[in-house]
């Protein structure tokens, strides 16, 4: 996927997101994650998260995100969390082109 096409597809989902959820100001990247994670995690939204399980949330975001390439899922706690584990050492390098490749997985993974 080209550079203008991502730009293109994440403006998209970032419009997609502020309107289902009426927001008045786009969600940034890791607003998005943090939707991924709760979407997962099987939440209604609105429930109140502590700063840890935000961070948790965007986790499980990246495992999903990258299911069956680099993580694998192993099952859920005893509380309904889903957890993963590491199969493969990420090879996409640098902090742009990590961002870069999870948005294009984002993308596919709500392919409007």
């Amino acid at each position: 996927m080209e550079d203008w096409q991502i730009d293109f597809e994440w403006l998209k989902v970032r419009h997609y997101i502020k309107d289902a959820l009426k927001h008045e100001k786009l969600p940034d990247f890791q607003a998005v994650l943090f939707l991924i994670g709760v979407q997962e995690l099987g939440r209604i939204p609105g429930t109140k998260f502590t700063k840890e399980e935000k961070q948790d949330l965007m986790h499980v975001a990246v495992c999903t995100l990258l299911d069956g390439e680099y993580y694998e899922f192993e099952g859920r706690d005893q509380d309904g969390w889903p957890h993963f584990k590491a199969i493969k050492k990420m090879d996409v390098t640098g902090l742009e082109d990590q961002e870069r490749y999870l948005k294009i997985k984002i993308i596919e993974y709500l392919s409007l």
